[in-house]
């Protein structure tokens, strides 16, 4: 079942000539799926969330929650979906308490439980101890955090999340993916979220759409994109003639990075033996080789440099 219907999303700014930031998409988010939004700077994803929450109206298209017309029913739908962002502002000379109790009271969320659940959240984020803070006051990474309070706070059947680890070291970006499984497991939230870390989406998302200049140029599991890049990295340890093996890699038009001992490659599986029959012809050694599979996030290189 879905949650979460777009049809036809357009967005265009005016201009000479005019600017289509998202260009007739389609897609549906399915009830407790994690999909991840993702793509290079400027492909529409943040201003496809902003339209999917009303922030920015669409120029034409669709978008229905739980079968029901977004436009037509907004603020009552509203209530069911959070959002989460590090570029949207929250009142900087109010604290984190007050920010928080006004926000779940705007969604009618009792007070008794709104509060345990703030102080639950706080205490998961780490920011507890800093309730009483001025959000002024804090840091990049704990607004990121406070940002994942608000969202969850209220229980939500949707969360769209934009860039939810921004800013966060990576023990903290660890504990926020399993936040975000825990939350689809024990309540069944759909979440919809963007990212730049390729990791943080392998892990966490169930499926992935990538955005190119407006458009969705893919719609598949992460690991199948992964298998979709044609090229692996070969990764050899030699005791000398590092410049020699690369010269062979320049002759073959393998790209290549060199670190005292070792190399790597960009290479074809395919095409792996018979380079390594080529090294050993020459004469050279090597103590370790290693076959790395591409990964998400070679296929997010490889789209957004317009490769295959």
């Amino acid at each position: 079942m879905s949650v979460l219907s777009v049809r036809n999303l357009r967005k265009v700014y005016p201009g000479k000539p005019p600017f289509v930031a998202v260009d007739d998409i389609s897609f549906e988010l399915k009830e407790g799926e994690i999909l991840g939004l993702l793509g290079p700077n400027g492909a529409g994803k943040t201003t496809t969330i902003q339209m999917l929450m009303s922030t920015l109206t669409p120029t034409s298209g669709e978008i229905h929650y739980f079968g029901r017309d977004f436009a037509r029913h907004r603020s009552e739908l509203l209530k069911h979906i959070a959002f989460a962002s590090t570029y949207v502002s929250l009142p900087a000379n109010l604290t984190i308490e007050q920010n928080l109790e006004i926000f779940g009271r705007l969604y009618g969320v009792p007070l008794k439980r709104l509060r345990l659940r703030r102080d639950e959240l706080l205490e998961r984020f780490g920011i507890y101890s800093k309730r009483r803070s001025r959000v002024s006051q804090l840091s990049a990474g704990q607004v990121t955090r406070l940002m994942l309070v608000k969202a969850f706070m209220i229980d939500p059947k949707i969360a769209l999340l934009d860039e939810p680890s921004a800013s966060l070291d990576p023990d903290m970006a660890k504990v926020v993916s399993s936040f975000v499984l825990e939350e689809r497991k024990r309540h069944g939230v759909s979440i919809l979220f963007t990212s730049h870390n390729m990791t943080e989406v392998t892990e966490v998302c169930d499926r992935v759409l990538f955005l190119k200049k407006g458009n969705i140029v893919a719609d598949d599991l992460p690991r199948h994109l992964a298998r979709s890049v044609r090229t692996s990295r070969l990764k050899l340890v030699a005791a000398d003639q590092m410049e020699l093996i690369g010269k062979l890699a320049t002759e073959a038009n393998y790209a290549f990075e060199i670190d005292h001992r070792t190399i790597e490659i960009e290479i074809k599986e395919e095409e792996i033996a018979t380079f390594l029959q080529r090294i050993v012809a020459e004469g050279i050694t090597f103590t370790s080789i290693d076959i790395i599979q591409p990964t998400l996030e070679d296929y997010f290189l490889s789209l957004a440099g317009g490769t295959s």
